[in-house]
């Protein structure tokens, strides 16, 4: 098996004199926290690589926290980009925002009661994260969706949509419907190695026909 596909490593890809590009790091070898979950495969690059990628990518998701970041399988996630998680909002109930009992813990509690039911970020599998892209809280990425650099995400994105912008809009789908569907049912994403190894030909270039075929 080749180390393109190979799962297990830390560092997925390899310069023409065999070197490590330490820049690039697949998330589910190198994250290792409580309130996130990756998919095989997914990577991030950095040109300032982290000794924590956690920390780097979703910097308010603490351990403990209410909510949730999952990321799928096969997603590409550029330099720059971040994901904001519920977290990082402050209770804004009240007559102030400054939130005085992170200062105290004996006054914790107050802080936490206003951040209850806080909702989880999900990124669907096979998506491109642009550069310095900002997801925020409680994002529902679909399937395969690309975000352009410099995007700022909220809300629900649909399966196989463009979106760029700040506030992020969809630009276009970019299957025709018929062919989103497909793609959807077919999921290579979870076909065993193998097959997703041989159906490069035909997932590059964008050809149904072939990848329904595949063996």
């Amino acid at each position: 098996m080749s180390d393109f596909l190979n799962a297990a490593l830390r560092h997925p890809m390899r310069f023409a004199d065999g070197s490590e590009n330490r820049s690039m790091a697949h998330l589910a070898r190198v994250i290792d926290h409580p309130n996130i979950a990756v998919g095989d495969y997914t990577y991030a690059n950095d040109f300032d690589p982290p000794e924590d990628w956690a920390a780097r990518l979703a910097p308010y998701t603490y351990a403990g926290a209410p909510e949730r970041l999952r990321i799928g399988k096969f997603c590409q996630i550029a330099h720059g980009a971040r994901f904001i998680t519920a977290s990082a909002n402050h209770p804004m109930a009240g007559f102030t925002t400054y939130p005085f009992p992170v200062f105290d813990r004996s006054k914790l509690e107050l802080f936490k009661q206003g951040l209850t039911d806080l909702p989880d970020t999900e990124i669907g599998h096979d998506c491109w994260i642009g550069h310095g892209a900002l997801i925020l809280p409680g994002a529902k990425l679909g399937h395969g969706v690309i975000v352009g650099a410099g995007a700022v995400v909220s809300g629900v994105v649909p399966d196989y949509a463009i979106v760029a912008g700040n506030p992020a809009r969809v630009l276009r789908l970019r299957f025709a419907p018929e062919v989103i569907a497909r793609l959807l049912a077919l999921r290579w994403w979870d076909w065993e190695l193998a097959r997703i190894e041989a159906s490069v030909p035909a997932l590059m270039a964008g050809d149904l026909a072939l990848l329904a075929a595949a063996p």
